[in-house]
């Protein structure tokens, strides 16, 4: 074998035929099945991946040779032959994950089991429709893949979410960067020289969510990205739903009010015009201009821009019409999210996003409204949390979406 991104990356009806393809095909299963489960014995792959002792024992050796796979030793046992116990070699094989939100970039370092190696912020970035945006973007990235410490022969490939509208089976944004004739996925590539899937940011979150937030145990969630706009991942039964075309999750794009706000999608009413961080920045500059008191006059006078953060951090410092303006906000998601329990009865529902850090300003009247709104039987089924991570959420979720492609998961 030439080289990991050869093995990972080569399609299965190229070169390899016959026995050498099949064999491939195996060694990915082998990997997908210790990237999920951990450590195993060669019985255990040969039990669970219907293969023989034989051809299980000849291709984990082969994978160990390669330093893929580690024999972590033999395991006690209750008696007779003590087997060897395998293992996948984390240090072996990287994925790179990138969230390109509306105001910062984050990119992350993974390894095989998901583990975090090393991140890093871009905090002076502003996301816009233009060709310089998107060179900053893959320059961004190439500087970051350079410089973060991982041999790129080792680098598999790069996962990357963005806001909008995205199809990850064509690599394309809806929204950004729709100018040129080629996918965002095929501009970043070419670039970069690896691999890149391109997916929808709210999705990347909820998975990486659902992955590593969740007790393992939960098949069925939602989850609510209330960041400076409004979307839900879904997972099925363990599974991201994309719909038809991938563009399943567009909530904040619901017409649930009756106002003249024009939203971002160009439509009147949508549910983002009332709730999302934008529309509560909107609200509280109206407040001001109006002359109502809050600790964030001196920002707004200073600067003529307010940002969800900053009406987050007033809130948490008392600012009534910070807590007002959040506990508002609150009260109309848990009447949304009602709409949404009554048609999944989802086990869990997620609350992510900037507002996730409002605490219970949010979450207080949120789960009154649902209480209030939803049936009572599908209410008292569905536990409601804030997010339990970081905001590397996103570029991890990606990363993990990008390895499961590779490996076959």
């Amino acid at each position: 074998m030439s080289s990991l991104q050869e093995f990972f990356n080569r399609p299965e009806h190229d070169h390899a035929k016959g026995i050498v393809q099949k064999n491939n095909i195996i060694k990915r299963s082998i990997i997908a099945y210790m990237a999920v489960h951990g450590e195993c014995t060669l019985a255990e792959l040969a039990r669970e991946l219907h293969i023989s002792i034989p051809t299980v024992t000849k291709l984990v050796e082969e994978l160990v040779r390669e330093k893929i796979i580690n024999d972590r030793g033999k395991i006690e046992t209750s008696g007779g032959r003590r087997p060897n116990v395998f293992g996948l070699a984390n240090s072996a094989i990287y994925f790179a994950g990138v969230e390109i939100s509306r105001d910062q970039m984050v990119m992350v370092i993974t390894d095989l089991q998901n583990n975090l190696i090393t991140t890093h912020r871009c905090a002076d970035f502003a996301l816009e429709d233009t060709e310089e945006c998107l060179n900053h973007i893959r320059q961004a990235t190439e500087k970051f893949l350079s410089t973060c410490g991982v041999d790129r022969s080792k680098l598999l490939g790069v996962g990357i979410c963005i806001a909008g509208r995205v199809n990850p089976e064509t690599g394309r944004s809806y929204k950004y960067f729709t100018a040129n004739p080629q996918s965002l996925s095929e501009m970043i590539e070419s670039f970069i020289g690896h691999p890149v899937l391109i997916e929808n940011d709210t999705r990347a979150k909820c998975y990486g969510e659902y992955s590593k937030g969740c007790t393992g145990n939960e098949k069925n969630i939602i989850y609510l990205n209330l960041g400076r706009g409004v979307a839900i991942g879904i997972i099925v039964d363990g599974k991201i739903y994309y719909g038809r075309s991938g563009f399943a999750g567009e909530f904040g794009h619901t017409p649930f009010f009756e106002n003249e706000i024009i939203c971002d999608c160009g439509k009147k009413g949508c549910l983002e015009t009332e709730v999302s961080g934008i529309a509560i920045e909107n609200k509280m500059i109206a407040q001001i201009q109006k002359g109502r008191n809050t600790i964030l006059m001196d920002k707004y006078n200073r600067t003529g821009k307010i940002h969800i953060t900053d009406i987050i951090h007033a809130a948490r410092n008392d600012d009534n019409l910070s807590i007002e303006l959040i506990e508002e906000a609150g009260e109309k998601i848990g009447k949304s999210i009602a709409f949404l329990i009554n048609i999944f009865n989802p086990e869990q529902v997620i609350i992510g996003g900037y507002l996730a850090g409002a605490g219970d300003y949010l979450m207080l009247p949120l789960k009154s409204a649902v209480n209030k709104f939803s049936l009572r039987l599908v209410y008292n089924d569905t536990l409601f949390r804030t997010t339990k991570l970081d905001d590397n959420i996103g570029a991890l979720g990606a990363a993990m979406l990008i390895r499961n492609k590779i490996i076959g998961l």
